[in-house]
């Protein structure tokens, strides 16, 4: 909303790609057992979700979306292209999370005899 002279698709994008990684780390500080996979499809179908739910409109709904947390949470307007911008930042986060953030659990290496 602050006028950051961002390149149009950077500024198109940048939040929903900010906003699913959100959904993609706060899924996986709920559910800390489960691997990066199931994070991953957990918050994929969260954000699918809250985009297809722009599709749903009352009163109440239209009114809160409105508003500055409701633009921030909900958004307003439905689009395909969301879902495939939170799909690929919540893949990124969850590669990230695979590859450098959970501990690696490797079996001992068998001793040597010699």
């Amino acid at each position: 909303m602050a006028p950051l002279h961002l390149p149009p698709f950077l500024y198109k994008y940048g939040g929903s790609v900010l906003w699913a990684a959100m959904v993609y780390w706060l899924t996986a500080a709920l559910l800390p057992r489960r691997r990066p996979i199931a994070v991953a499809a957990t918050a994929a179908t969260i954000a699918a979700l809250v985009e297809f739910s722009r599709l749903l409109h009352t009163t109440g709904l239209d009114a809160f979306r409105l508003t500055l947390a409701g633009k921030l949470i909900l958004g307003r307007f439905f689009s395909v292209r969301d879902i495939a911008a939170y799909w690929l930042a919540i893949a990124a986060a969850a590669l990230i999370d695979w590859r450098w953030m959970r501990p690696k659990y490797a079996p001992p290496a068998p001793e040597n005899p010699n």
